[in-house]
C-alpha cells in the first residue's frame, strides 16, 4: 500500500528551484532566436550574399527606422568601412542565413550597398582554352 501524499504536492512538479531554471542568466543575457530576427523569413528578399559578397553602408544609420532591428543596426555599424559577408557573420555571431536576410532589408530600404564577387570565367568556353594555347605557344 502506498503511503499517502502530502496535502497540496503535485507529485509531478519538480523541486528545482524557479529562480535558477530561467532561459537566461543575469551574464547572458536573453535568448533571442534567429527566426524571430528574421520574422521566420530564411532567404533575403533582394540581393544574393555570398559569403564574399562586399557590403558598405550608404547615407545615414537606420535608427528608427520601420521594421529593422538592433541587429540591423548593428550591421550597418560595421559596414562603416567595407566589409565581407563572412566577416560580418563572425563579428555578429549569428547564423549565415540571418545575417543574408538581415542584409536584405537593409538593402531594401537604401541604408547599404553590395559587390557581388565576379562569376568564375566559363570553363566550357573552347575559346578560353585556344587563348591558353596560343599564348603558350607564342612564347
Amino acid at each position: 500500500m502506498m503511503p499517502p501524499e502530502e496535502p497540496g504536492h503535485d507529485r509531478w512538479q519538480d523541486d528545482a528551484d524557479p529562480v535558477q531554471d530561467r532561459w537566461h542568466d543575469e551574464h547572458s543575457g536573453p535568448m533571442v532566436r534567429p527566426y524571430v530576427m528574421t520574422s521566420g523569413r530564411i532567404e533575403p528578399t533582394r540581393g544574393k550574399f555570398d559569403l564574399i559578397t562586399l557590403v558598405v553602408s550608404v547615407g545615414a544609420e537606420p535608427d528608427g527606422a520601420v521594421g529593422l532591428g538592433p541587429e540591423h543596426v548593428a550591421i550597418a555599424r560595421l559596414c562603416q568601412s567595407v566589409m565581407s559577408v563572412a566577416e560580418l557573420t563572425g563579428h555578429l555571431n549569428l547564423p549565415i542565413a540571418t545575417v543574408r536576410v538581415l542584409l536584405g532589408d537593409l538593402l531594401d530600404q537604401g541604408f547599404i550597398s553590395m559587390q557581388e564577387p565576379e562569376p568564375e570565367a566559363d570553363m566550357h568556353d573552347i575559346r578560353l582554352y585556344k587563348a591558353v594555347i596560343d599564348g603558350l605557344r607564342a612564347l
